[in-house]
């Protein structure tokens, strides 16, 4: 039986707090359009970005010239074509056709066999191919006549028999955590980032500003309880669906996107969660200084979006930047829970694998919401 004043304060207290988050779980459950936000757009989102944003290139469209129409060249043309990379659309007849083929934009390389192929390559041991590229986007250009380059490699090797000249030297390659060099292993870490941070801290500045617009957070903060108390009741039922979130993204990354969890799971959600928090920190931080829901989801979308994007590393190489937006990229938080992300979940690593950028993140979180409750207490007492 509960005697002190101090511990019937308490109990009173987190029985208000519980009301609260009622309060507010019933107000996202009741808001159709605040709940298809929050629950079915991650989901979208994260089917969306992970079939579309990929760094590999394949089925590209490519035509080949074959002036000399012999056993090789035509082997060769069948295992370009077999090739999941390229999808062969025109065999050309002439060098004019290439150019004009490429101003159609119908290919984004030509393969050109010269006359004699075969015996030149069965005679003097030598034989040329031209390979031409559209070089306007350069990377693409660069990947596509690696591909065709190892295909044609691979034929000679296989007209050897496999036996080395003297004095050759062979690389022998080996791919770690993604040997099938999948770009869904690099960009669903990336998009889980993405995502989260960006449903997370809006839907939270929103909700918060949402008070204030209707004039009803005045009437909030006459009940007993104290402005911290509240802040924490209004962002724990996004937390609580963040976490919904997080379970489904990672039943989409495993099941449809084919990224395996190679790491411990309860490790791979408890740093999930840990950003989530830092997220939503974020929010209460763009809701002090919002007027208006407009302006919170505006300040969110500009002031999150390009940063978790360009500084996060996987869209860009951080290290590949100037060393001023390096240290740029250092405050963003998104940088840290994709280095975690990719660690625990395609490399298989452990908490002591990533404890120092877990302790930034808590950092981040601790100064986050200090900064924030601090500046909404002042704005409102």
């Amino acid at each position: 039986m509960i005697t002190t004043p101090v511990a019937r304060e308490k109990v009173y207290t987190m029985s208000q707090f519980y009301i609260f988050v009622k309060k507010e779980c019933l107000h996202i459950w009741r808001d159709r359009r605040t709940l298809f936000i929050l629950v079915w757009m991650p989901i979208v989102q994260i089917i969306l970005y992970g079939f579309a944003l990929t760094n590999e290139v394949k089925n590209s469209r490519i035509a080949i010239l074959d002036q000399s129409k012999d056993d090789a060249t035509t082997a060769i043309s069948n295992e370009i074509a077999a090739s999941r990379y390229f999808n062969l659309v025109k065999n050309l007849h002439s060098y004019r056709d290439i150019d004009a083929t490429f101003k159609q934009g119908l290919i984004r390389m030509a393969i050109v066999f010269p006359r004699n192929f075969q015996y030149d390559l069965l005679h003097s041991n030598r034989a040329q191919v031209q390979i031409i590229a559209d070089a306007s986007d350069p990377n693409t250009a660069n990947t596509l006549t690696n591909y065709a380059t190892a295909i044609i490699n691979d034929y000679q090797l296989s007209l050897n028999n496999n036996e080395q000249l003297p004095y050759t030297i062979k690389t022998q390659l080996r791919m770690l955590y993604n040997p099938e060099l999948k770009g869904a292993y690099n960009f669903v870490p990336g998009v889980m980032a993405l995502v989260l941070m960006l449903v997370c801290a809006m839907m939270t500045s929103m909700a918060i500003v949402k008070e204030k617009e209707m004039g009803t957070m005045e009437v909030i903060l006459v009940s007993p309880l104290r402005p911290f108390w509240i802040i924490i009741a209004k962002t724990i039922p996004y937390l609580l669906v963040s976490v919904l979130n997080i379970a489904c993204i990672l039943l989409l990354s495993v099941f449809v996107l084919g990224v395996p969890i190679t790491g411990n799971l309860g490790l791979l959600i408890w740093e999930s969660v840990l950003f989530t928090v830092t997220s939503l920190s974020i929010g209460i931080l763009i809701s002090n200084g919002a007027k208006t829901q407009q302006a919170a989801m505006f300040t969110s979308m500009m002031s999150l979006f390009l940063p978790t994007l360009l500084f996060s590393g996987f869209l860009f190489p951080v290290e590949n930047m100037p060393v001023a937006l390096q240290v740029i990229s250092n405050v963003v938080p998104a940088k840290w829970y994709y280095i975690i992300v990719k660690s625990v979940m395609i490399k298989g690593l452990g908490f002591f694998a990533v404890w120092k950028e877990t302790l930034i993140l808590v950092g981040m979180t601790l100064i986050l919401l200090f900064i924030s409750i601090s500046k909404f207490k002042i704005r409102l007492a």
